[in-house]
């Protein structure tokens, strides 16, 4: 078992790099901002899990049979994820995305909801093409679904009474349908079996979800070089995560109290207050609970891929679960 992305990737390396190709060719405009924010948001790289999802299942339940349409697809996944990056840090007011600045900070927000816009509809002239109905539908459902958990947050943004099962419905909504959606285009390119395609799906949702709640701890635990963002700035955002929900329910009175003023007044957040938050989640078990329900999301992703056949790219997606919960970016 490897937990290195590069190692887990190596079944589709050559995939990766045509897929790459596919990307630089597809967001070709004439017009000149957009290839200077695209080349922007290129050169920032990124570990484009999504598509390699989409590749990796693909190539398990095809099992050495051709594949068509996939290295669209996997951009068009690609460009769907870019476009809601663009949009959330515009939304989030966000500075920093993989250790330098985001496309808004350094374009300026206008261009960035723009370029997020000519992404999506790139994405949509793309997905027509193998002129197959249940892509578009997986494409335009997952679309949909990720503006709602858009909304969604930003409706239970500084509002400490958000339970775990709304915030889980944000992650699976903002984050676990873009990944189930990947598997399972992964699975329909493959021709796979009804039971097939139900188990790609399933895993992409619960894997999804336990990079999501890595996340939330990751913004506790790592720095700025690490993550390529600033750590902390959920908090800062007034994103009640699951970190701050377990201690909204099982802090003493004073955490309660400390945590439910962090959440309301978020922007307005002394430097002082933030440390005695991150001071209280610290000692706490908040990241110990929230590190035990990615695992048990790892542990159901692994379960769903029995019923796909034996070979690299299986193992591959079972080294993917363990690499969800101990990446460090």
């Amino acid at each position: 078992m490897s937990t290195n992305l590069q190692t887990i990737l190596s079944p589709i390396s050559a995939d990766m790099q045509s897929l790459n190709e596919v990307i630089r060719n597809r967001l070709s405009s004439e017009v000149a901002l957009i290839n200077q924010i695209s080349g922007y948001i290129i050169e920032a790289g990124g570990k484009r899990i999504r598509p390699a999802l989409l590749l990796l299942t693909a190539k398990a339940i095809a099992n050495g049979k051709p594949l068509a349409h996939h290295l669209d697809m996997a951009a068009v996944v690609e460009f769907i994820h870019t476009a809601t990056l663009l949009h959330d840090d515009v939304v989030d007011e966000s500075d920093l995305r993989r250790g330098r600045a985001t496309a808004n900070a350094a374009f300026g927000n206008a261009a960035s909801v723009l370029v997020g816009d000519f992404l999506y509809s790139r994405a949509f002239q793309m997905m027509v093409a193998p002129n197959e109905l249940k892509i578009m539908q997986i494409l335009a459902d997952a679309t949909n679904t990720i503006a709602e958990g858009e909304v969604l947050q930003l409706m239970n943004m500084h509002d400490p009474d958000v339970n775990e099962e709304r915030y889980l419905q944000v992650i699976h909504y903002k984050t676990g349908k873009l990944f189930e959606a990947s598997s399972a285009l992964g699975a329909l390119l493959a021709k796979s079996t009804p039971e097939q395609y139900a188990a790609a799906e399933a895993y992409g949702r619960h894997i999804g979800t336990a990079f999501q709640l890595i996340d939330d701890i990751l913004d506790y635990t790592a720095d700025a070089a690490q993550m390529g963002k600033n750590a902390g700035d959920d908090l800062r955002e007034g994103k009640p995560t699951l970190p701050l929900i377990y201690l909204l329910d099982h802090g003493t009175q004073a955490q309660k109290k400390l945590v439910r003023g962090a959440i309301e007044q978020a922007e307005e957040l002394p430097e002082d207050l933030f440390q005695q938050v991150y001071q209280a989640i610290m000692e706490s078990d908040a990241l110990a609970y929230t590190q035990a329900a990615a695992e048990r999301e790892a542990r159901l992703a692994e379960e769903t891929l029995q019923c796909f056949p034996m070979n690299e790219a299986k193992q591959s997606l079972l080294d993917l679960c363990a690499y969800s919960l101990k990446r460090s970016t």
